[in-house]
C-alpha cells in the first residue's frame, strides 16, 4: 500500500497511478443491500426471474453501487498520513460505460490527475477508472474530488 505523507507529496505525485485495487465480487446480496440502503428496487437490478427478459439476462448492479465502491478501494490503494481531515467533495464527471452483471469481479484503477489549492489545504482530482474482470472496455470512469485539509502539526 501506498503512503503519501502530507500534502506536499501529494502535490508531487500529481499525474501518477497511486494504484489498482483487489478484485470485488458482486454478488445478488450485495446489490439487493444497495438496493434496500437507497429505496432503488428496480427490477433489472433485483428481480432475477424478470431480469432474464433484459439483454443480459441477469440482474446488473446499480451505477451508483459500482461508484460507491470507489472509497473501499482508494482505502486499499493508498493512505494519507500527517493530514488531520479528507473530505469528499464530490465528482465532476461520471460515465456509466457498460453494465455490471451480478457474479462479475470489479475493481479500480486510480490516477491522481491533479492537486489544486483550496483555502486551508487542497482539493485532488481522481481519476477512478472501475473494471470488469474480463472485459476491456471499462464499466465506470468517475472524476472524483477529495478535499484534503491542513497539515497535522
Amino acid at each position: 500500500m501506498l503512503t503519501i505523507s502530507g500534502i506536499e507529496d501529494l502535490r508531487s505525485r500529481a499525474g501518477e497511478e497511486l494504484g489498482v485495487s483487489a478484485w470485488h465480487e458482486v454478488t445478488q446480496a450485495r446489490i439487493d443491500a444497495f438496493a434496500a440502503a437507497t429505496d432503488d428496487y428496480e427490477r433489472i437490478h433485483v428481480d432475477p426471474e424478470r431480469a432474464k427478459e433484459t439483454p443480459w439476462g441477469v440482474t446488473i448492479a446499480h451505477g451508483l453501487y459500482t461508484l460507491s465502491l470507489g472509497p473501499k478501494f482508494l482505502y486499499e490503494m493508498f493512505e494519507m498520513a500527517g493530514v488531520p481531515l479528507a473530505l469528499n467533495y464530490g465528482f465532476d464527471r461520471v460515465r456509466f460505460i457498460s453494465p455490471v452483471p451480478v457474479g462479475s469481479r470489479v475493481r479500480m484503477r486510480a490516477v491522481l490527475k491533479a492537486v489544486e489549492d483550496t483555502p486551508g489545504g487542497v482539493r485532488a482530482r481522481v481519476e477512478q477508472t472501475f473494471e470488469r474482470e474480463g472485459q476491456e472496455k471499462p464499466v465506470c470512469v468517475a472524476e472524483s474530488l477529495v478535499m484534503y485539509f491542513g497539515e497535522a502539526r
